[in-house]
């Protein structure tokens, strides 16, 4: 495992229904995922982004959720069962330096992962490879593990991987950046 990996037993809870007061998955996931979109959550967990991101998709499309951590997708699959879901989701173990993903998607979401990959430029660099012109990836950091100097450095490793900064007013919680694949 990659040093400074979230453990796969505090997915629970970061999966938490609690959670919504500080991070309202519709809210947050609205304004960028549609019906019948193809979207990638990078570092899903145990699905708190990505069970809405199925939700949002509809019947006619799909969520690629990948993480590290095969007991983080495990829980992810059990809820998407529970919850109707799991044929809309797609779950994928992914290697420290390998998302493991080559499928076009609308939009992808990184909440609190950037900072815990080896090589953030390679990170990006997957991501922006499987963006559909045109499509986005929203980024979000926490503050806490974060500073606002660091956060300048992952965005500056986003645009160096061929990402374009867009203008966004934001998540509440969080340093945050949208950018556009061209």
């Amino acid at each position: 495992m990659a040093p400074h990996v979230c453990p796969w037993w505090f997915g629970y809870a970061l999966a938490s229904p609690l959670r919504r007061w500080f991070q309202d998955p519709r809210k947050i996931l609205t304004p960028f995922v549609k019906e019948g979109m193809t979207v990638l959550d990078v570092g899903c967990g145990m699905g708190f982004f990505t069970l809405e991101m199925a939700r949002l998709v509809g019947k006619a499309g799909r969520v690629i959720a990948v993480d590290l951590q095969d007991k983080m997708l495990a829980g992810l699959r059990r809820r998407a069962m529970k919850q109707g879901l799991s044929d809309r989701i797609q779950t994928r173990l992914c290697g420290p330096d390998d998302l493991g993903v080559s499928d076009p998607v609308d939009f992808a979401l990184s909440f609190a992962v950037a900072h815990e990959v080896p090589d953030p430029t390679s990170f990006f660099r997957q991501i922006a490879a499987v963006l559909k012109p045109g499509g986005s990836l929203l980024l979000v950091e926490p503050k806490l593990h974060v500073s606002e100097e660091q956060f300048r450095g992952v965005v500056e490793d986003a645009v160096a991987a061929g990402l374009k900064l867009a203008e966004y007013s934001g998540v509440e919680v969080g340093r945050n950046a949208l950018f556009k694949a061209e």
